[in-house]
């Protein structure tokens, strides 16, 4: 008993190191549901659904898996040379035998260096191409989102799941699954290689696995919720800037930069708590493992210093001192692969947060999709027809209610009235960016629900009050990727719409740069890109949404004139709040809380005297005013 008692005590320090981590796990069990640790995606699920994505680059993975196996074979091979060349120099031996294990030893080295270069190689071309295919789809899926989708999810928080959660996962393709495969093989390989070798000292070794599978088991858990913890913090962060960035000016005018760097730091500091609390719990695991890596250590010196001292045997075996050799670098070869563990579980939390993040995102259902049997807009003449429309963006409160009109082909209509009285949302559901709840929008006779969301919008030209221009030049931001488009087409949209003298007077003409928003670009500089945009989509309906407002008087002219031309093009469905602008319409639509009032031509609107001819005579007046 006395001979075993150093034995003892590291069991016990490890079973009370056990029973402190067993507590730790027990209290975080019953905080669960306050803290929000399970996911709500499981690993087995994450696993499958990224292994499609694997799939198609299996052989690529089955050569990395080969050429691990050879890089494997030195870490179980060298300790066993290494001990024979112990054995070896205690007695006389040869120097041709030693130059041969020597020599067989640097080969397998040399073999290993080399299949670890191209494992690596491998792993980077195939892993960047998952993460490609992994964004796009990411993309590909954002895209298919309704307005009302988007609008519900912070664009900080897709810009978060697009870059930094897919580079979680691509560390996890080129680096992580492979090295941990690898590391389990080595384990296991170590294992059977010293069961071979002496029984007895291995059975020793293998005491430890117990408490090294329990502390690896309680770190999974701690580890999964502070990642979780470090991608909510990086989520609000880049949430936060995107929005403040957006919205700086608003922020410098009210003076509020003193509230809102309080906020951000706020922010911060959350997010700089759980990057601290991912640490603490990294540094706790390796110690952990190395205690048990220096125990089993001390275990071998002791049983052999045992044998050699006082002619002391291990379970009847005597221990020489190759054994002790081979069996020191295979206690280090075995421990090793399990402290990076810690590392590579780290990484793997990391990339399956990241992965339920994106998978989350992925599996919102699109509200609005094609029928199965939806079908192309070929010759769309430009007929538009609400019959009986309802239509709510929250359950209950209607925005439409029983709506029902008809635009012949070609014709101007305006919708007018008050702020929140449904003009917009008429315009919205007619290129289908909001599902109607009841009733019918037909198309040249058609129901659009019967129509290929693509192939509707591509007969339809926007025109909006906020002109959005991408950061590019005046030509990307007209083509959008078009093309066959030349530039005396361009040029020739741009003369119909009166934004040939802005284009000219730029210096780089058509190659001039557009910066973020386009704002080096006034108001009605944008809207005029914005009409030539247009055109050159050579849409049979076009919409404007307030286009004419907040721009100057000289500009207003320009751009009257252009919607003089551009009603030669085909429908034109107009929403304006200055009545002037569309005293030309063909029909105009007066709505008031999600009802069509009153319809008719400017001229009978008039005669009729009633809610239009009140917001036209309210309109002049105050012009008048004005220009007194």
């Amino acid at each position: 008993m006395r001979e075993h008692f150093p034995l003892l005590v590291v069991g016990a320090v490890a079973g009370v190191l056990s029973g402190v981590f067993l507590f730790a796990y027990l209290s975080i069990r019953k905080q669960k549901e306050a803290i929000g640790f399970d996911r709500s995606m499981k690993d087995s699920e994450i696993i499958r659904r990224l292994l499609r994505y694997v799939k198609p680059y299996k052989s690529s993975f089955l050569l990395v898996f080969l050429l691990m196996i050879v890089s494997v074979s030195y870490d179980v091979i060298s300790p066993i040379l290494v001990g024979n060349i112990e054995e070896m120099i205690k007695d006389r031996f040869a120097l041709s035998s030693l130059y041969a294990t020597v020599a067989v030893y640097a080969s397998l080295l040399i073999v290993s260096l080399v299949c670890t270069y191209f494992q690596a190689l491998v792993l980077q071309k195939t892993g960047q191409r998952i993460l490609s295919n992994l964004r796009s789809d990411l993309f590909e899926h954002i895209e298919s989102l309704s307005s009302e989708q988007l609008n519900a999810i912070p664009v900080g928080k897709l810009v978060t799941r697009v870059t930094n959660d897919t580079n979680a996962i691509s560390m996890m393709f080129t680096n992580v699954l492979v090295n941990l495969a690898k590391n389990f093989f080595v384990i296991f390989c170590v294992l059977g290689a010293m069961l071979v070798l002496n029984y007895e000292l291995t059975l020793m070794v293998l005491c430890f696995v117990p408490f090294i599978v329990f502390f690896t088991f309680v770190f999974r858990k701690f580890s999964r919720k502070a990642y979780r913890k470090v991608k909510d913090g990086t989520t609000d962060i880049n949430t936060f800037l995107s929005e403040h960035l957006s919205g700086m000016k608003i922020v410098q005018v009210f003076n509020r930069e003193n509230s809102k760097r309080k906020e951000f730091d706020r922010k911060n500091s959350a997010l700089g708590k759980a990057k601290q609390q991912q640490i603490f719990v990294f540094g706790i695991f390796r110690p952990l493992v190395y205690f048990l890596y220096i125990s089993s250590v001390l275990c071998l010196f002791y049983l052999s210093g045992k044998g050699y001292i006082q002619n002391f045997s291990f379970m009847g075996q005597t221990i020489t001192g190759g054994t002790l050799v081979t069996f020191y670098m295979y206690i280090n070869k075995f421990f090793n692969p399990i402290q990076t563990l810690a590392e590579q579980f780290n990484w793997l939390q990391s990339a399956f947060a990241s992965a339920e993040k994106i998978f989350t995102i992925m599996d919102i259902q699109p509200k609005i999709v094609d029928a199965p049997d939806a079908m192309e807009l070929e010759n769309f003449e430009g007929n538009i027809e609400f019959r009986h429309v309802w239509f709510a963006y929250i359950p209950g409160e209607w925005v439409l209610k029983d709506v029902s009109f008809r635009i012949d082909a070609g014709k101007t209509a305006a919708f007018v009235g008050a702020t929140g009285s449904g003009k917009t949302t008429i315009l919205s559901l007619i290129c289908r960016n909001y599902e109607i709840q009841k009733g019918e929008i037909l198309l040249d006779g058609v129901d659009i629900r019967r129509l290929k969301i693509s192939s509707l919008r591509r007969h339809f030209g926007q025109m909006l009050q906020d002109v959005f221009l991408f950061s590019g030049t005046i030509r990307s931001n007209l083509l959008l990727g078009a093309e066959g488009i030349s530039d005396e087409e361009i040029l020739e949209a741009c003369r119909y719409v009166n934004a040939d003298r802005l284009v000219s007077s730029l210096p780089k003409g058509l190659d001039e740069e557009v910066r973020e928003r386009g704002n080096n670009f006034s108001a009605g500089q944008r809207q005029l890109l914005s009409f030539a945009r247009t055109v050159l989509q050579k849409p049979s309906v076009m919409i404007l949404d307030e286009a004419t407002a907040n721009i100057d008087t000289e500009t207003e002219q320009l751009i009257q004139q252009s919607l003089e031309r551009m009603k030669n093009i085909g429908t034109m469905l107009v929403v304006a709040h200055r009545l002037s602008t569309i005293r030309n319409a063909d029909v105009i639509f007066y709505i008031s809380k999600g009802e069509i009032l009153e319809r008719g031509s400017h001229e009978e609107l008039i005669l009729k005297k009633g809610k239009y001819f009140e917001l036209y005579t309210t309109q002049e007046t105050r012009l008048r005013l004005q220009n007194q």
